[in-house]
């Protein structure tokens, strides 16, 4: 039932909203979280996007952060119906001539793939793959003195240099370097820049201690449980509220907002002290994403028969040449051969789709706010890896950078990581704070991917600012 006040308010129910009420309701808190469209989710939902019975991942579909994630790991998901379907590898990158890395589950079989580079692979991962959890513990979220210095250390060695000077200091090939270059490219960033070597780290490390899963039946049923699961806990969800004043929230303690710095401003700037509010508007956001997502009437035919193990693909050829894409986008440009992030859950999950069936999800890097339709540069981009891709299509939908912003008003100008995630605004964000997730208004709290540890399916964002509204009402 609805209550007169509530200990806090969440507007947003992406997974950080989520996970923020789900955190404030196990302290025995009362918790209304409020989102405006007709179903929770956020950038974590599913749709029948191309044709009936065609179960398409709307925004992210992978989640190796929501395995490896503390908040998630905590939560009785399973008793909710989540099920998190493994491929046999996580990860492939084909190369020309009908070649492909594969990155699997174990170290060891992964460095044996990569010849020449084997050793050097295992000597910079093993390390960290075996101290994967105290890693996360330290580094996903605000600035803080490390519980295992020692770990935190060894990664933070590797992972301040760029992608490129890491590589190149590493491997000799461009196999290894090529399959790095690929999770680097996550980053939305260019692989020149400092610290971008982060990224390749973390995703490699994830790939051989938790695996890069898909949510069987897809990714809305992750939000739906976390949903479920606040609601046992006595937590209130209400749809179909649009909130565009902070006079819209019913009375609270606290106010936690799963927006953006430009969302924040736009609804409770009035509430903030012009000098933060000023920061705010500072903030920076990256490039956009082109969406794409087929309908398929039979798996993708990669040249190289390997890709078919993998649930994730990354389609861009050689590190040269994935950095040169990623530079194009971030002068402004759109690239002519696009860095290509390509998932192809149904191989793993039939649920998804109608017998004998098949999706892909696809999605190119483009500069900010572009309505450029990249359909065909992303099909010729998996064609170069897959001849006759394009006859294997049924229906193709698809989503430019303005629409995503559209879908969804936190992808700002079609970022999905919430604001540019460089090292300067890393940890930064969204203003430089002891505490990131607290305002200078006592009430009003943010628990957006626009805060520490930033993009993903992780909910640690939420659960940090979570901490921070229990540290200030008790």
């Amino acid at each position: 039932m609805t209550r007169e006040r509530y200990d806090a308010v969440v507007v947003g129910s992406g997974p950080n909203g989520l996970s923020a009420a789900i955190t404030l309701a196990r302290r025995g808190k009362s918790v209304m979280v409020l989102e405006a469209r007709d179903s929770v989710g956020g950038g974590c939902r599913s749709a029948e996007l191309t044709l009936p019975g065609f179960t398409h991942d709307v925004c992210s579909a992978v989640h190796p952060l929501a395995l490896a994630s503390p908040a998630f790991r905590a939560l009785p998901l399973d008793r909710y119906g989540v099920e998190f379907v493994h491929p046999e590898a996580p990860l492939a990158h084909p190369l020309d001539g009908g070649e492909a890395v594969v990155v699997d589950r174990s170290l060891d079989e992964t460095a044996a793939a990569l010849g020449a580079d084997g050793e050097a692979y295992r000597r910079l991962l093993g390390p960290l793959v075996a101290s994967f959890d105290d890693i996360i513990a330290d580094t996903l979220g605000p600035i803080r003195l490390p519980r295992h210095p020692i770990a935190a250390a060894r990664f933070g060695i590797h992972a301040l240099r760029s992608a490129t000077g890491l590589a190149h200091a590493w491997f000799r090939g461009e196999r290894a370097a090529a399959v790095f270059a690929g999770m680097v490219a996550h980053s939305m960033l260019p692989l020149e820049t400092r610290a971008t070597a982060a990224y390749g780290l973390v995703l490699a490390m994830a790939a051989h201690a938790v695996g890069w899963p898909f949510v069987r039946g897809g990714s809305q049923r992750l939000a739906d449980a976390l949903a479920a699961h606040l609601r046992d806990l006595g937590g209130e969800i209400e749809l179909g509220r649009r909130v565009d004043s902070i006079a819209d929230l019913p009375p609270a303690r606290a106010y936690l907002f799963d927006v953006t710095p430009r969302q924040l401003v736009n609804i409770a700037g009035d509430a903030l002290p012009s000098g933060y509010r000023r920061r705010l508007e500072r903030y920076r956001y990256g490039p956009g994403v082109f969406k794409v997502d087929f309908a398929l009437s039979e798996p993708v035919p990669w040249a190289a028969a390997a890709c078919g193990r993998a649930g994730t693909v990354h389609l861009g050829g050689t590190l040269e040449e994935i950095a040169v894409a990623e530079r194009e986008v971030a002068r402004g440009d759109v690239p002519a051969r696009p860095y290509v992030l390509l998932a192809q859950p149904s191989l793993f999950d039939s649920s998804r789709v109608p017998a004998g069936k098949h999706t892909a999800w696809a999605y190119g890097h483009v500069p900010s706010g572009s309505t450029v339709d990249m359909r065909e540069a992303i099909i010729a981009q998996i064609e170069r890896f897959a001849p006759g891709f394009r006859d294997v299509i049924l229906a193709v939908h698809t989503l430019n950078a303005h629409e995503l912003e559209a879908y969804n008003a936190n992808y700002v100008g079609g970022d999905i990581n919430g604001g540019v995630q460089d090292l300067r605004q890393l940890f930064t964000r969204p203003v430089p704070r002891v505490n990131p997730y607290a305002t200078p208004n006592p009430r009003i709290f943010i628990c957006s991917s626009s805060t520490p540890p930033g993009g993903g399916v992780h909910g640690l964002c939420g659960h940090f600012a979570a901490r921070a509204v229990l540290a200030r009402i008790g």
